[in-house]
């Protein structure tokens, strides 16, 4: 029986593509993926994006967080705790495209965490990673624009360790889960394009648009 069930939910994960789709905040992450998928829906594609930390938020409730912004300063134990419920909660997720919109690090009082640490690879199964990159300074430029989030402006140098940084850690991602990595640029005016790329690449060797 036991065995039985586990060819099911084989077949079910093989079915359902998982897209994690990383980039460090003022990249124009969300936007980008929310374009792609318009674009996938429109080829009739069964889409759903996942916002992990809107995911970890929910979860958090009991914690009693004012906002998203406010989890970087939880312990990285309660961070880990967090991670785990939703990625469970992803994992169960069917469809034609699953893409998780999330960030490949977390700058913590601690230092800096992954957010998507080799647990939560091994839970979600991911097929594709994509990082969303930026220039420095257009980065910073949106950071200082985005009055919906608590951002914190940092210098250039910075945001250019943090690009460097993910680039390191997707790379990482990619040996441990075994699936391919791609980084795609979202210029200033370019969020069709970038999109489209990005829509191109979760359909693979399916189509294109």
């Amino acid at each position: 029986m036991s065995i039985c069930l586990n060819w099911r939910l084989y077949l079910v994960e093989s079915n359902t593509k998982r897209v994690i789709i990383v980039g460090i905040p003022g990249v124009g992450k969300t936007t980008v993926i929310s374009r792609a998928a318009e674009f996938l829906r429109q080829k009739g594609h069964n889409t759903t994006v996942v916002v992990f930390g809107s995911l970890m938020f929910e979860e958090s409730k009991e914690m009693k967080l004012k906002n998203r912004d406010e989890m970087r300063k939880l312990s990285v134990e309660e961070q880990r705790r967090l991670q785990d419920k939703v990625a469970n909660r992803i994992a169960t997720i069917k469809g034609d495209f699953v893409i998780i919109d999330t960030h490949l690090l977390i700058n913590t009082d601690e230092g800096y965490y992954p957010g998507i640490p080799m647990h939560l690879l091994e839970t979600i199964k991911p097929t594709n990673l994509v990082m969303i990159a930026a220039d420095p300074q257009e980065i910073l430029n949106r950071r200082s624009k985005d009055e919906s989030r608590k951002r914190d402006i940092r210098p250039e140098i910075d945001v250019q360790n943090e690009l460097d940084i993910s680039r390191v850690m997707i790379a990482c991602c990619s040996v441990v889960s075994g699936c391919p990595f791609l980084t795609i640029m979202n210029n200033n005016n370019e969020i069709d394009k970038t999109a489209l790329t990005l829509a191109n690449v979760v359909l693979g060797n399916t189509g294109t648009i």
